[in-house]
Parts: C-alpha cells; sequence; structure tokens
C-alpha cells in the first residue's frame, strides 16, 4: 500500500492537471465561438456563388470541355486534400479523419488510380509521411483564424494540376462541423465541379459582361477557392470543439480520480492512526505487567 506522502503527492499532481484541462477547456470554447462566426460568415457568400454558378451554367450549355467542369470517362490520378489540425489533445477527430484517409486511398489504389496527397495540417502531413504516402504539398501553422490567401497555393496546385490532366479528381477531406459534440469527417469533390442546376423558375435574365463564357471561366477558380477556404474554416472549428470537450472529460476525470485519491488517503491515514494506537496501547499494557 502506498505511503500517505505518495498518496499526497499524486493528490497535488492530479490537481495541478485538472487547473491545466480547465484552463485548456476555456480557451478552447473562446476560440470555438469565434471559429464558428466565421464559418457562419462564410456560408451566405458561399451559398450566394452557389446560385450564380448554377444560373451560369444552366445557360452556357457545351462548354465544359477544357475547363474545371470537365468530367472525364477514364480516371487515372486523384489528387486528396487531407485537412486536419496542428496540434493533438482533440480527442477522437484526428483519429477519425486520417482513417478516413486511409479508408479512401486504398479504395483508390484498388482502382489503379494513382493517389497524390496534399496536406493542410501537421497532424495529417506527420501520418501521410509515416505511412509513406505520395505526400506532393503540405501547408501548416495556418493559425485559428486562417485567410484565403493561406490556401491559394493549394488551390493553385490542383486547380493547375487538372487542366493539364495531372489530376482527374480532387476531393477534400475535412472534419465537417455539425455542432459542439458532433464533428463528422466528410469527403467532398472539388474538380470536376459539379454545378448545382437552377430551376427555370428561378433563372433570371441577367446581362453579362464581357460574356457568360468568359465570367464562368473567371468564377469557377474562385469557387474552389471558396469551398477549400469553408472546409478549412469548418475543421477549425470542428478542433476547437473536439478539444473542449476532450479537455472538459479530462477535467472531470481528474476530479473523479482526486476524490478517489483523497478517499484512498484518509484510509490509509486512519490506519496508520489505528496502527499507532494499538502500539501504545500494546506498550503500555507489557508496562503494566512488568
Amino acid at each position: 500500500m502506498p505511503s500517505t506522502r505518495e498518496i499526497r503527492r499524486r493528490i497535488r499532481s492530479v490537481k495541478n492537471l485538472a487547473q491545466i484541462t480547465r484552463a485548456m477547456e476555456m480557451v478552447s470554447a473562446s476560440k470555438m465561438r469565434r471559429a464558428q462566426r466565421n464559418v457562419l460568415a462564410t456560408r451566405p457568400y458561399a451559398d450566394r456563388l452557389l446560385d450564380v454558378m448554377g444560373e451560369l451554367t444552366g445557360r452556357a450549355v457545351g462548354m465544359r470541355r477544357g475547363t474545371l467542369l470537365e468530367v472525364r470517362p477514364v480516371v487515372k490520378g486523384v489528387a486528396l486534400i487531407v485537412v486536419t489540425p496542428d496540434r493533438g489533445l482533440a480527442g477522437s477527430l484526428v483519429a477519425n479523419v486520417l482513417r478516413r484517409a486511409s479508408r479512401f486511398i486504398l479504395d483508390e489504389q484498388e482502382k489503379k488510380h494513382a493517389v497524390e496527397v496534399l496536406a493542410i495540417g501537421k497532424k495529417g502531413r506527420d501520418f501521410m509521411v509515416r505511412t509513406r504516402q505520395n505526400l506532393v504539398a503540405e501547408v501548416t501553422k495556418l493559425g485559428d483564424y486562417p485567410r484565403l490567401t493561406d490556401i491559394l497555393g493549394i488551390a493553385t496546385h490542383v486547380i493547375n494540376g487538372f487542366l493539364s490532366g495531372r489530376y482527374d479528381e480532387v476531393y477534400v477531406l475535412y472534419s465537417q462541423f455539425v455542432n459542439t459534440l458532433v464533428q463528422r469527417p466528410t469527403i467532398k469533390r472539388l474538380l470536376p465541379i459539379d454545378p448545382p442546376h437552377e430551376p427555370a423558375e428561378r433563372m433570371v435574365d441577367y446581362t453579362y459582361e464581357p460574356s457568360q463564357e468568359e465570367v464562368l471561366r473567371e468564377l469557377l477558380p474562385r469557387f474552389v477557392e471558396v469551398q477549400l477556404y469553408q472546409a478549412v474554416l469548418e475543421a477549425i472549428a470542428s478542433e476547437h470543439s473536439a478539444r473542449m470537450v476532450a479537455m472538459r472529460n479530462a477535467t472531470d476525470n481528474a476530479k473523479e480520480l482526486q476524490r478517489d485519491l483523497t478517499l484512498s488517503y484518509n484510509k490509509t491515514r486512519q490506519a496508520n492512526i489505528t496502527k499507532e494506537v494499538s502500539e501504545i496501547a500494546s506498550g503500555a499494557a507489557a508496562l503494566a505487567e512488568m
């Protein structure tokens, strides 16, 4: 049985750990609220861009070939953008994303597709290096509040790769923010773009300058960039939510362990006192018999 000194030392350690995890929970909660605001602020822009895309593609029929809308009958090269956090302590979030990435890569390899990986975040980068995947690009240290320009390098790489024929399909894997307790690993196809179909009754007779085709060609890369940026913001909101919940669970577990150790300390201390009293009583009785 451990001594009371050892138990007191463990109680102090667990108490300090609970204070650290509680502070990390509060920090993650603050960051999560701002990350949620960023996600919600970009959604109206993304939705409006989607509406314009649907209206334009509905009018510009027959111009898919040679653009980001072209669906190729034979797929040879596939690019996968994996969005993960730079840090851990986020529960099972990172493991779920990496498990989904591994399954996707294996499925594509079984179809004889050459898969190239582009990592956003240290956790995904380290996993791909460790498992010896074909990692061709990486972006790390985006911070908690990235800008659109921070992911333009990755977006430009996959757009040029698609137009040059290096990639026939491009996917992005990220953790979709559903709510504070639910973050869902999601794979979305970025390229070729699957344009929304605008209903005929909603179509408005806009006038485009210089032309509908020219506007659409300029809009398609921006659409890919916004979709990728939205995925990064969703992943950041998911990261802070998962970390907040993980730190709250760690704090609760530490407090429960502290209570158990305190109970053990009291029992050990009571046993020592009883033992000492018994020894004193035995000594007194032995002296009385002399």
